[in-house]
């Protein structure tokens, strides 16, 4: 089988044992460094990733992507929601909505809470809330019942279960024969959801004809949110939108949770940066491991060299020894951050649950999440193996540049 012999005298040399101990002790270090730099980076890029999937599928899977409202109350919010569709098709899906906020009590405890007047049928299609309900349905939410959807972790706040009655105040005072008395409502608990904790403890939901009621509106909708293919799309759809009907104002997530997103890309950012000089640091010692190789290897060098070996021969011989470095040390990085990001979920919530360490009570949501994107990956790797290469070429060039007489002579 054809072997080029620079590949040949590489393999020997890495294979041979050495008569100095250190080098291949730098080596080893060269490699294992090649490898946690890889993995930590691979890793730490895909808990990113994670973080912001779950921003946009939970945060932005309630709130709304994009919407338009009104002043005016939009009494023919059907065939405006139609229009909205057939106008723009970046547009998945819109709903009806009535937006208020006030505080709810019971059993003695107050909290505030952004109430969102909806309708069953048409919020199933932009929010993600009916997925995650942990008791009851959207459907619960009729019409003249007074019904109300809490997020989970208010209503274990507030010692609350499905069946029990809650007062939604609002902060608007109405006269009465008595005075001045704020505006009040008694509703009955039939669902929970749990999405993450900084929606579980703000929001709820009601039907969108009893937020009117609260109100004293007349029947119809405050505005209408829309639901994008692509949420970068959100603005220039909300946009669009508006032009239907000159009464529409636009607003989209960008303004309300656009610094959310740009705070997690600017530290993938950073960290990849940081985290990349890791692996150059390893990179590195690929260069002192060969410099020190070349010098134990002086006399077979110059042996080479005098049987015919060519400077380029040289060069090449060495420039195997570093990739082979290099190539296994990127590989077993690759392999280690793959399994790491896959598991990385499990592992640190047994650890979390296990020691009771409440690692994620800070965050939007109570796990760590992790998503693999191959295009980091490549990049990744890629960036090792030439970095692995550059790292090879000044003590390749210094070993080609051996004189065959002066090193023999001492010999």
């Amino acid at each position: 089988m054809f072997r080029p012999l620079a590949l040949f005298i590489g393999l020997r040399y890495t294979k041979a044992e050495r008569k100095n101990g250190f080098i291949s002790f730098i080596s080893f270090i060269s490699m294992m460094g090649l490898t946690l730099g890889v993995a930590v980076l691979i890793l730490v890029l895909s808990v990113m990733n994670g973080f912001d999937r779950e921003l946009k599928t939970r945060i932005l899977g309630t709130v709304s992507q994009a919407s338009v409202s009104s002043y005016e109350i939009i009494t023919d919010w059907e065939n405006l929601s139609q229009a909205i569709e057939k106008n723009d098709n970046k547009i998945e899906a819109t709903a009806p909505f009535i937006h208020l906020q006030g505080m709810i009590t019971a059993y003695g405890q107050v909290s505030g809470l952004m109430v969102s007047g909806v309708e069953p049928d048409y919020e199933k299609k932009v929010s993600i809330i009916g997925e995650h309900m942990i008791e009851g349905s959207l459907d619960d939410l009729k019409a003249g019942e007074f019904n109300i959807i809490l997020g989970q972790s208010m209503a274990q706040k507030m010692g609350l279960n499905v069946g029990d009655k809650v007062t939604l105040v609002l902060p608007e005072a109405s006269p009465s024969p008595a005075g001045v008395i704020p505006r009040f409502k008694r509703f009955t608990l039939v669902g929970t959801f749990s999405v993450s904790p900084e929606i579980d403890n703000l929001t709820g939901f009601v039907a969108m004809r009893d937020a009117g009621v609260l109100l004293r509106l007349p029947d119809g909708a405050q505005g209408i949110r829309l639901k994008m293919h692509n949420i970068f799309d959100a603005p220039k759809a909300a946009y669009d939108a508006t032009q239907i009907d000159p009464r529409l104002m636009a607003d989209d997530w960008t303004s309300t949770h656009g610094s959310l997103f740009s705070a997690i890309q600017m530290e993938k950012a950073m960290m990849g940066l940081l985290l990349f000089l890791i692996t150059v640091v390893a990179a590195f010692n690929i260069v002192s491991s060969l410099v020190m190789l070349v010098t134990d290897k002086k006399p077979d060098i110059a042996i080479l060299k005098t049987f015919g070996a060519t400077p380029k021969l040289i060069m090449q011989i060495f420039m195997v020894q570093g990739m082979i470095i290099g190539v296994i040390g990127t590989v077993a990085g690759t392999i280690l951050g793959v399994v790491l990001a896959l598991t990385i979920s499990d592992l640190l919530g047994f650890i979390n649950n296990f020691f009771e360490l409440h690692l994620f009570d800070a965050y939007f949501i109570n796990y760590l999440p992790s998503q693999i994107k191959v295009l980091d990956v490549v990049v990744i790797v890629s960036a090792s193996f030439l970095l692995s290469f550059l790292m090879t070429i000044y003590p390749a060039l210094r070993a080609s540049k051996i004189e065959p007489a002066q090193t023999l002579r001492y010999e």
